[in-house]
């Protein structure tokens, strides 16, 4: 954390013309103490230290010892005054630049191209978006932020100047060497986003440079291997290229780098490099814009420039030019000869020399280096990849990436029952981060071939095709362009299919579609980093809003600026912990606490999940599917028996849905549900009183017993078959099946059961027996249908169902148990309890098979009042009847099916948790918690049960309820 002291003197800093040369006699103390300092070495300096101040030469951290001698040699025998660093590592660079600073006697100022961050020059470190993916931004704090994070990252690492913000403005779509470095095409645009990253990287103390003057942003040329040509008239150049710099002056710009251009209309002579024009540098920088910064030309050995002249003499018509600093100068020996001569020669006074030198002096003193300081290598890696670095860039893409065309409003994806989704990825990349977020939403099947008739067939099964182009993040100067090939593919596809494009390249790939007719909905997402996909995707699904705009021009009527906003539809999104107010740090305990319970064979797997304010900040796995020496490691896809989970996430929705309609209420008694039970015992038991456990029903019927044989213990052939037949059609295990008609037994045997002796809270399982045959008499359909069709496909829960085994591989379901006193086999993919397996694998009370996100968004569901993805499943009023506790007075905590906290020192949560808090917990060892009040969901998914279910070590450990008190711990806001 910086002190107030210190952001006040970066304030006052900056708020001021970098580099005034005019004396006043309202100088601050400390622009005297500046001065002071500047005149005082000045005065001390011989001729050739004050000539090698004006050298800045490229060095490299990865280069090998002949390398870093002779840049050392340069520093003691020349005195250059800097060094522009270029490839390597972070922690070679900073001791390589803490060797070159004690050798120099003046300490040396320095430079790198850091304009996406010091990625752009150093492996190991962290990459920000490309200034065209923030050209998109409407949000320029955001810009302004990321300026600051890029100034942090390069004032750790010793730098003091970073040649950023590029202020070109790039209307020329074949530009080969700006292109993505550029914010855009529009002047206001570049110049607001130029100005806040320059702000923002000067309030952390490094200086900024405005490249590349006059201007660059209009060439098909490439000045490292050419002269490209500036063909406008001076006062277009004023009216466009020119302007940012007028602004970034006026606020307080440090110094702009001048372009290798050839500008006939600012510089007569033909084929005359801006870089070396006086009337360019002196006359239209200095003079007509009032730059009184720092001046630096482009690298000299650039063939913009070298083509011009040999080495030495370019250097010398730059410093003639106006600038002060000799950018990689080809031969730094030769040039300082050439400017003594030229001294000597009276070509250049010694009042020229000295305003170039005292304002680098100025620099340095500016940067602190008056009280210069080695660059510390502990910790250096971690301090330039934070984790508010991540927080930052999830933001920037959040903000950037841009919904340009959307037909009858598909975007968002909503009402997912109907839509069957494809991915089909293009490009030479992967986008398997993109598929792995649209998967997080709903079924999405990614479709290849190499046929484009077979690619058509495969796709004509699904109504919603996601098409990504994925090309090379590593650069912006990556190819980002269609195939001839790719462009047919697309074309037939849209021809066939809804289609949403999502390319992850600069917006200008799109000029090669001659036609988006036939395309439904086009997304530019600027770049293929993991951020990028992941944001997109949820953007698609609309857990996001869409907010960027273009920054640039791509035809086919999609002008600068265009960009269709939308609102996020409360669906989760994923993102980091400190986006909701939550430690990272902290929740990293969880980690540790289900490794405890893995290693201590609690239960083979876990999957944890938390969520906040709509995000999912924490979803982990941990284990094995067993304890099997070659047993597969627990995947996001994989699915529990989530067992009396079961009962909110399946029969209690459903009941609350025909209470919204008044079909039934929560009086509505057994003998109104069920005839059969008008002359039973339990007539007149409430809905109310059994979803409370308050109906003295019993707690559990183990039905299985009676069917097994008395004598073998196992299940006996009077109710069991190895064979599926028409009396035996019940499946319950592998090669198991009973009798048909024991199904209506389980029925009858509760109809007539006994009532506990006294009224009290007591669970019991035969509230969702009950109910269960209700909602299918009702609906004349079956529960597994039901909850489908109701809710599970709208919500994109395509890993929530019934009997997994009929819709996913083994290898996906995690097993609950060896039995060994009813199945007498491993139970996988059946239900583990036993009384939902004689009902077929579907019971109202077990049998849901899930993953932790498809369940996080039902909680979530439940915790926005019943509402999610754009859908109302349910009245706010209704969620809170059903979340009350009617009995408390009665020592019952329990809401109608939710459970809720406890009322005194024991119960199912951590007791450090909201009253309005509600969930539930299954036998399997599966928990699910929402906390309206600090808008929190956890899930906690395992098979504790394996292999054996008589030892319940995790319930004993807590750690289910231990891991909900380092959630709420990690609350930092």
């Amino acid at each position: 954390m910086r002190s107030i002291s210190h952001l006040l003197f970066v304030v006052f800093l900056f708020s001021h013309t970098v580099f005034s040369q005019t004396k006043s006699p309202l100088l601050t103390q400390d622009a005297k103490a500046q001065q002071t300092w500047v005149d005082s070495v000045y005065q001390q300096m011989t001729l050739d230290e004050k000539i090698g101040q004006l050298f800045m030469v490229q060095a490299f951290s990865n280069k090998g010892e002949a390398h870093e001698k002779m840049i050392i040699n340069q520093v003691k025998n020349l005195h250059i005054g800097g060094i522009i660093f270029s490839t390597g590592d972070p922690k070679s660079q900073a001791v390589f630049n803490n060797k070159l600073q004690a050798t120099a006697k003046l300490p040396l100022l320095i430079g790198m191209d850091a304009e996406w961050g010091l990625s752009m020059r150093l492996k190991e470190t962290y990459a920000f978006p490309w200034n065209m993916t923030l050209g998109a931004i409407e949000d320029n704090t955001l810009v302004k932020l990321t300026g600051r994070h890029i100034g942090e990252h390069c004032k750790r690492l010793g730098v003091h100047f970073n040649f950023a913000p590029v202020v070109d403005i790039n209307t020329n779509p074949k530009n080969p060497i700006i292109g993505n470095r550029s914010f855009g095409e529009d002047r206001n645009n570049v110049t607001t986003k130029a100005l806040a990253f320059m702000q923002g990287m000067q309030s952390a103390g490094v200086l900024a440079n405005a490249k590349h003057f006059p201007g660059h942003g209009d060439t098909e040329t490439d000045s490292h291997k050419t002269l490209p040509s500036i063909s406008f008239s001076e006062k277009r150049i004023d009216s466009v290229e020119l302007y940012p710099y007028k602004r970034l002056i006026k606020e307080g710009l440090a110094s702009v780098m001048v372009a290798h251009l050839n500008v006939p209309s600012l510089e007569p002579r033909d084929g005359y490099p801006s870089s070396i024009s006086h009337n360019i540098v002196t006359n239209i920088l200095k003079n007509r814009l009032g730059f009184e910064g720092l001046i630096f030309t482009d690298a000299l050995g650039m063939k913009g420039a070298s083509n011009f002249s040999s080495p030495g003499d370019v250097d010398l018509a730059a410093f003639l030019a106006g600038n002060d600093v000799l950018l990689m100068s080809e031969d730094v020996g030769k040039a300082v000869e050439k400017i003594k001569e030229a001294l000597n020669q009276k070509t250049i006074s010694e009042e020229r020399l000295a305003y170039s030198v005292k304002k680098i002096l100025m620099a340095k003193y500016k940067v602190g280096l008056n009280h210069f300081k080695p660059v510390e290598l502990e910790h250096l890696n971690e301090d330039l990849n934070r984790l508010e670095d991540d927080l930052l860039s999830e933001e920037l893409f959040e903000n950037a990436i841009t919904v340009v065309k959307n037909k009858a409003d598909l975007l968002p994806l909503r009402q997912l029952e109907t839509k069957s989704v494809a991915y089909v990825p293009m490009g030479d990349e992967s986008g398997s981060d993109f598929l792995k977020e649209l998967q997080k939403y709903t079924k999405v099947h990614e479709i290849k071939s190499d046929n484009l008739d077979d690619l058509i067939t495969k796709l004509s099964g699904y109504n919603t095709v996601i098409i990504g182009f994925h090309r090379s993040n590593d650069t912006p100067w990556k190819s980002y362009k269609f195939t001839d090939k790719e462009l047919v593919w697309l074309y037939e596809i849209a021809r066939t299919n809804r289609v949403i494009l999502d390319i992850f390249v600069k917006p200008y790939a799109l000029l090669d579609l001659s036609t988006i007719e036939n395309i439904e909905s086009i997304v530019v997402s600027y770049q293929n980093s993991r951020i990028a996909q992941e944001k997109s995707a949820q953007l698609i699904f609309g857990s996001v809003g869409a907010k960027g705009h273009l920054p640039v021009s791509v035809g086919n009527g999609l002008n600068v600026g265009t960009g269709i906003e939308y609102n996020d539809i409360l669906n989760l999104s994923y993102g980091l912990p400190e986006r909701v107010g939550m430690s990272s740090e902290k929740l990293e305990k969880i980690d540790s606490l289900a490794q405890y319970a893995i290693d201590n064979k609690m239960t083979p797997g876990i999957q944890v999940l938390v969520a906040r304010k709509g995000k999912v900040i924490y979803n982990k796995n941990f284990g094995n599917h067993t304890y099997a020496a070659d047993s597969k490691t627990v995947a996001f896809d994989d699915i529990y028996d989530v067992a009396s989970l079961t009962k909110i996430l399946g029969t209690l929705p459903l009941i609350m849905e025909l209470v919204e309609k008044g079909v039934i209420t929560l009086d509505t008694k057994l003998s109104k549900l069920l005839p059969e039970y008008e002359d039973s015992n339990k007539a007149n038991i409430t809905i109310k009183q059994m979803l409370s456990h308050y109906a003295r029903l019993k707690p559990w019927i183990p039905f299985y017993y009676a069917t097994l044989d008395p004598d073998t213990k196992r299940p006996s052939p009077k109710y069991y078959s190895t064979k599926f037949s028409k009396g035996f059609t019940v499946k319950v295990a592998n090669e198991l099946y009973m009798r048909t008609d024991y199904k209506d037994s389980i029925q009858g045997i509760i109809k007539d059961t006994e009532l506990l002796n006294r009224l009290k809270y007591r669970y019991s399982d035969l509230p969702y027996y009950i109910l269960k045959k209700y909602l299918e008499s009702y609906y004349d359909k079956g529960l597994d249908e039901l909850v489908q069709d109701h809710f599970y496909q709208s919500l994109g829960a395509n890993y929530t169902t019934y009997n997994p085994s009929i819709k996913f591989s083994s290898k996906k379901i995690i097993p609950t148990e060896v039995d060994d006193y009813y199945r007498y086999q491993e139970v996988h993919g059946f239900v583990h309890d036993m009384g939902a397996a004689m009902e077929g694998g579907v019971g109202g009370h077990a049998g849901i098979f899930s993953n932790a996100n498809d369940v996080a968004k039902i909680m979530q569901m439940y915790l926005q009042k019943g509402f999610y993805g754009g859908k109302r499943y349910f009245k706010p009023e209704t969620i809170d009847k059903f979340n009350t506790c009617y009995y408390c007075d009665d020592d019952n905590r329990r809401g109608i099916g939710f459970d809720k906290p406890q009322l005194g020192d024991e119960g199912p949560t951590c007791g450090c948790i909201s009253m309005t808090s509600f969930g539930h917990s299954g036998f399997t060892g599966t928990y699910a918690w929402a906390d309206p009040e600090e808008e929190i969901v956890y899930v906690f998914l395992a098979n504790r049960t394996y292999p054996k279910a008589d030892q319940n070590l995790l319930l004993r450990a807590n750690i289910r309820t231990d891991i909900q008190r380092f959630i709420y711990e990690a609350i930092e806001d």
